[in-house]
């Protein structure tokens, strides 16, 4: 079974479309037979998305490190909650274990795990598809951003089409599992 890996918030955010996103995001995951992998939390809009997946029969995968776990801010009732030694350890398990990548609203983590393995990608270690749910526009600033790095020559048009974006959960894991699918 293909599996999404999840990267967003482990807070909710102000706008309630974040966490409704999560939500269907979660959802549309397992109703569509593919896997949730993401950071292992129980708390925010990670615990929303762990939760709607695990509701609709999914299996969800969690990465946390150890001392993140003794914190307790461990999701204790996922099919698999990996264990690992630090930060470093967690992302190259999230990314082991998945077949493509999305990331959600959330913070300066959500953003280093996006731009790290996208960066993975344009470097040839993996050819797995990375791309943002762009709930109410919370990324319009940074695709921006990205186009006019385009423009000023500092990123390749290719490797920022390689970005997927979509506003809904429906459209992007469509986009996603286009590439899942033998041509």
């Amino acid at each position: 079974m293909p599996r999404v890996c999840v990267y967003l918030g482990s807070r909710e955010g102000h706008d309630p479309r974040f966490r409704d996103a999560a939500i269907a995001l979660g959802r549309g995951i397992a109703e569509r037979g593919l896997g949730l992998v993401y950071g292992g939390a129980r708390i925010g809009l990670m615990g929303a998305v762990a939760d709607a997946a695990l509701e609709a029969g999914g299996e969800v995968i969690g990465v946390m490190p150890h001392h993140l776990v003794d914190r307790e801010m461990a999701h204790h009732g996922l099919s698999e909650l990996i264990r690992v030694d630090n930060m470093h350890e967690r992302k190259a398990s999230m990314a082991a274990h998945a077949d493509a990548f999305v990331a959600l609203p959330g913070g300066i983590g959500t953003l280093e795990e996006l731009f790290e393995v996208w960066t993975w990608q344009y470097l040839g270690l993996h050819d797995k598809p990375v791309g943002l749910l762009d709930v109410a526009g919370f990324y319009q600033p940074l695709l921006s951003f990205l186009d006019n790095a385009v423009d000023a020559g500092f990123l390749a048009a290719r490797t920022r089409a390689q970005l997927q974006h979509a506003g809904t959960p429906d459209s992007l894991l469509d986009s996603l599992e286009a590439h899942f699918k033998p041509a």
